[in-house]
């Protein structure tokens, strides 16, 4: 089974007002990071990243030398078309191949967490990383009024990877299109169709850069690890 790793990276870092897969971290650019790690990890066989249409010749420099990226696509209007570009680009061997998707803002993931969702994934088709919620966590109404405690036993923080059997994400892509649903990440499409999910343990480093705090933090972890 060949398993292909999906890096959208075409996003507009709206929050920090610059494109934060090209921000430099210990001298790096993110993205540059992020898609090395999945180079480096022996259960990953390719790599496709999605730009944006303008950054794709940017990106191809930023990556140059990195042997297992296949390929560098032009991302859509939303995260889900870009990614649904990319699993598009995907030459499959069998329908039981995996794909990894990863957003290009996780630069700190580790080739020990990809190992253990793509194992995983091989047997329950679908899989996400997250962590167990350390908060409370309630429900608000649009007033800020608490409407609801929630039972933080069963409450997780989702992050990436999502790793899926080729048959299983390419259908739930295709089906989300044909009926124009969006979702905040690609496992909802896959629960949309009634199939289970497997929740694995990721990690509290595992932090999405979204905030100028996000890149400090990340930087600070990435010396601890000695980087």
């Amino acid at each position: 089974m060949k398993v292909t790793a999906v890096i959208p990276a075409a996003g507009e870092g709206k929050r920090m007002n610059s494109k934060k897969q090209f921000l430099e971290l210990n001298g790096k650019p993110v993205i540059a990071i992020t898609v090395s790690v999945f180079d480096e990890c022996q259960s990953i066989d390719e790599i496709i990243v999605v730009a944006a249409k303008e950054d794709v010749e940017l990106t191809k420099d930023l990556l140059k030398g990195i042997k297992k990226v296949k390929s560098i696509v032009a991302g859509g209007q939303e995260r889900q078309d870009s990614v649904y570009n990319a699993i598009e680009a995907i030459t499959p061997e069998s329908e039981e191949d995996i794909v990894v998707i990863h957003d290009a803002a996780r630069p700190l993931i580790t080739k020990d967490i990809i190992s253990k969702a793509v194992t995983e994934a091989r047997v329950s088709r679908a899989v996400v990383v997250g962590i167990p919620s350390k908060d409370t966590v309630k429900t608000v109404s649009p007033e800020n009024i608490i409407m609801e405690t929630l039972d933080r036993a069963s409450i997780w923080l989702v992050q990436t990877p999502q790793v899926f059997h080729y048959s299983v994400i390419k259908q739930a892509y295709e089906r989300a299109q044909r009926i124009k649903y969006k979702a905040t990440d690609d496992s909802k499409l896959v629960e949309r169709m009634g199939l289970s999910v497997k929740m694995i343990m990721g990690s509290c480093e595992n932090i999405k850069i979204t905030t100028k705090e996000d890149l400090a933090m990340a930087e600070a972890i990435l010396k601890g690890r000695g980087n």
